[in-house]
């Protein structure tokens, strides 16, 4: 039913200067996986195989990390660093991979509308590289997809947050339906805990509606004068056509130093354990 999933992957990640000054922030690894490539392995595995990314100036490493490296893989061929590959030849084989440029990083709205010309007129997913989610049972976008096809509507992943970090986030204005499950009635870019009509933020995981491009189109520069995907639900809550999903599992702010040292930590401990 969802096919396409779309990796905003233009930002500067200024977060993490200067590693991010000639590295893509999406190729910063988690052990010995960036974390762009964890973005995929959770599209494929909710049967999102045709991935669209979002580049933009110095990001060519991506492009090259989901391609064939001929000259490495004859040099490592037979040896014990063969199967180092395996995951990411998985994925090379068993998704496609397009690509478009955002010529200037004007928000995620903007970059998810720059994406239109690879996704077409369809649903697709969102993935946010810097929000690493671990799923329990089973990864975020599969949780998300089993409640768009009971419900299809534009879905976005959410979690409680400390009234004291809501300015960080999205953060809703929703009635609960079942246990998880909100009925979206509006949101808000980044308020303060005084503006906050609570405390259920918005992550970086979204199932959209093709409609939302038009309605970023005629969507106004918000908050930071950026076009706001947040901006544009909003009006399509209004028109009650989003949900969002109390996600079961963890998620790791790897644009932080401290979410990415805690994601490291995390991993390395079950790798530990292997």
């Amino acid at each position: 039913m969802v096919r396409k999933c779309l990796f905003p992957a233009a930002g500067y990640g200024t977060r993490f200067l200067p590693a991010t000054k000639a590295m893509p922030k999406e190729m910063m690894p988690i052990l010995d996986k960036p974390l762009i490539q964890y973005g995929v392995e959770e599209s494929l595995a909710a049967g999102m195989q045709q991935i669209a990314i979002v580049t933009g100036r110095s990001k060519r490493a991506i492009e090259d990390h989901f391609d064939i490296s001929y000259e490495l893989e004859h040099q490592i061929s037979g040896t014990s660093k063969e199967n180092k590959l395996a995951g990411i030849r998985h994925l090379i084989d068993h998704c496609t991979f397009s690509y478009t440029r955002q010529m200037e990083m004007k928000g995620l709205g903007h970059a998810i509308l720059t994406g239109e010309t690879l996704i077409g007129d369809e649903p697709f997913g969102v993935i946010l590289a810097d929000d690493l989610c671990v799923g329990n049972p089973e990864p975020v976008m599969s949780q998300m997809l089993r409640l768009y096809k009971k419900q299809p509507a534009c879905i976005i992943a959410i979690e409680e947050v400390p009234l004291s970090e809501v300015h960080k986030y999205g953060v809703i204005d929703g009635e609960e339906l079942e246990e998880g499950v909100y009925k979206v009635n509006g949101m808000i870019e980044k308020p303060s805990a005084e503006e906050a009509p609570g405390n259920l933020a918005i992550i970086g995981r979204y199932i959209l509606l093709p409609e939302v491009f038009n309605t970023l189109r005629e969507t106004r520069p918000g908050k930071g004068g950026e076009l706001q995907i947040t901006d544009a639900l909003h009006t399509l809550a209004k028109q009650e056509k989003v949900l969002a999903l109390k996600f079961s599992g963890m998620r790791y702010d790897c644009g932080s130093v401290h979410g990415f040292v805690d994601a490291t930590n995390y991993f390395f401990a079950l790798y530990r354990q292997s």
